[in-house]
């Protein structure tokens, strides 16, 4: 698996992380890319309040070499239950050690989302930034709303405007879903307005893996018994069957939206022409080609999608590099 000719970009990236196992995966996604000089991600954003999910993603940084990734979360968000793997990062070894090391003991320990996302894009060469959200858009619209602060004196939108070259949001639903005539895709519904404050106003390109994109590339569970081995507790591995024991095939929606982020030119996906999303009311989602437009949808031809999966999983279940960047 290689690809020639790339643009290494800075990458942070926005995560629900323990409402579903995609985003651990793709956060796994990121640090293979990483590994392979493709991007450098810069910071996890965490959009679901709860105290564990901040060390759950420190505990993945952790085992890829990078647990000093900054960690940036939501205050009086979304989504407090704990979810199916969270608890993980609790358990300890005979000895008294974690079992998936970490430094953080909860999200109070953690900083400021916004505060985060202004101190990392302020420190970016400017237009070399691909942010990825495959969470909710809550903490993308504060960034938005922010004004000047130590970290910069621009406001929110002059700041991603002048750092940001691309957003890539796993959200919405632009094809029928099997079992319904109106899909509202579970990103977007969670916080409606934060989700219209960015679609409407984000001062840069944005693409968008719709929820049908995810779930034409089902993660093969076969790889999560085979390929993760390498490690005696790998974290994506046990996340994955704690969310749902296997077997089970469970689809890729944020596991798609970093790899375009990445890698946009390397054929996985082919993006519509330029058009706008709206959503309404109950979060549904529409786009319409329009000509000049700032947003587009990833499509994914038929004879595209082995290919895309097949670079999913390779990438999914790389293992630690030995020496990291």
């Amino acid at each position: 698996y290689s690809v020639t000719g790339v643009q290494t970009c800075a990458l942070p990236i926005y995560t629900d992380m323990g409402n579903d196992v995609d985003d651990a995966l793709a956060l796994g996604v990121a640090h293979a890319l990483h590994s392979r000089g493709l991007c450098r991600l810069l910071a996890v954003t965490v959009t679901k309040d709860h105290p564990l999910a901040a060390p759950f993603v420190q505990a993945v940084n952790t085992f890829y070499g990078r647990g000093d990734i900054p960690i940036g979360v939501v205050r009086d968000g979304k989504t407090r239950e704990p979810g199916k793997f969270l608890g993980m990062v609790t358990r300890r070894t005979a000895a008294g050690d974690f079992v998936h090391p970490h430094a953080l003991a909860g999200g109070d320990d953690a900083g400021e989302a916004t505060a985060v996302l202004r101190q990392v894009l302020a420190a970016a060469a400017d237009s070399s930034v691909a942010i990825v959200q495959v969470g909710f858009s809550t903490n993308l619209a504060r960034l938005l709303a922010s004004g000047p602060d130590g970290a910069s004196p621009l406001s929110g939108p002059d700041l991603v405007r002048r750092k940001v070259r691309l957003l890539s949001l796993m959200a919405g639903a632009f094809a029928p879903i099997p079992g319904t005539d109106r899909h509202c895709e579970y990103n977007v519904v969670q916080d409606i307005p934060a989700a219209r404050a960015v679609i409407d106003t984000w001062p840069t390109a944005v693409v968008f893996s719709g929820y049908e994109i995810g779930i034409a590339l089902p993660y093969p569970a076969s790889s999560i018994e085979q390929d993760y081995g390498y490690a005696a507790h790998h974290p994506l591995a046990e996340a994955y069957r704690l969310f749902l024991p296997p077997p089970h095939c469970r689809p890729t929606w944020d596991l798609t939206s970093v790899l375009h982020a990445v890698l946009p030119q390397a054929g996985y996906f082919v993006e519509s022409a330029p058009g706008r999303v709206t959503v309404e009311d109950d979060g549904y989602t529409r786009f319409r080609e329009e000509p000049g437009g700032p947003h587009r949808i990833l499509r994914l031809p038929p004879e595209r999608a082995v290919r895309a999966l097949e670079a999913l999983v390779l990438l999914a279940s790389q293992p630690p590099a030995a020496t990291n960047r």
